[in-house]
């Protein structure tokens, strides 16, 4: 049984639906967008949008959006259970399926998180060390 309210797992549900299906969307888009529709990419992220915001208004009910230090604990959280416990289970379960391209790209999201996880301490760092907002993305070197 779940430790938290009802009404709070039927919001997280609705939220990871709403998430789900803007990803969804964008994924659409690029693909409309290879295939030379700029026109249905353009709605596909406009849908996409949508979604977005119907999902943060899901969380902000759900009271998942806490203080940017709670944030970033849980974003961190989460990066290091898919890395380290989601991951490796699907790349295992892929294999033994005799799936290996896929678990190959499961891999690869291993290798991002990674990446992901240290940009997370980064800003918790830089939040941590200041009362003003975090540097820019264009500030922040990216690696090749």
């Amino acid at each position: 049984m779940s430790r938290l309210p009802r009404h709070v797992e039927h919001l997280r549900t609705a939220f990871t639906a709403e998430a789900v299906s803007a990803a969804s969307y964008r994924a659409y888009a690029a693909h409309a967008e290879g295939a030379g529709r700029p026109n249905l990419a353009e709605r596909w992220r406009t849908l996409a949008a949508e979604k977005d915001r119907q999902a943060i208004d899901l969380l902000a009910a759900a009271g998942k959006m806490e203080s940017e230090a709670a944030n970033l604990r849980d974003a961190i959280a989460e990066e290091l259970y898919e890395r380290e416990v989601l991951y490796p289970r699907l790349i295992e379960d892929m294999e033994n399926l005799g799936h290996p391209e896929e678990a190959a790209l499961l891999r690869r999201l291993v290798e991002e998180h990674e990446r992901h996880r240290a940009e997370l301490d980064d800003l918790r760092r830089e939040l941590t060390a200041s009362t003003r907002d975090v540097r820019g993305v264009e500030k922040v070197a990216r690696p090749a």
